[in-house]
């Protein structure tokens, strides 16, 4: 499932982020939703969230 619904991206969810910095190679970090970022019900290129431990991307996958 991709992450550019707003609503399908919740807290405590495993999800596949693309940081600012990689977003050139397209490398994914995975992690669980602390805190959503985006306030828009949708963004083409993915909800920006902050994971737990602090790193910030936009959602790739959601894997839950």
């Amino acid at each position: 499932m991709g992450g550019t619904v707003r609503e399908d991206v919740k807290i405590g969810k495993r999800v596949k982020v693309v940081q600012k910095q990689d977003q050139r190679t397209g490398k994914l970090t995975e992690g669980i939703v602390a805190k959503l970022l985006t306030k828009s019900p949708n963004h083409p290129r993915g909800i920006k969230v902050m994971l737990e431990g602090g790193i910030v991307g936009r959602v790739q996958e959601i894997l839950d």
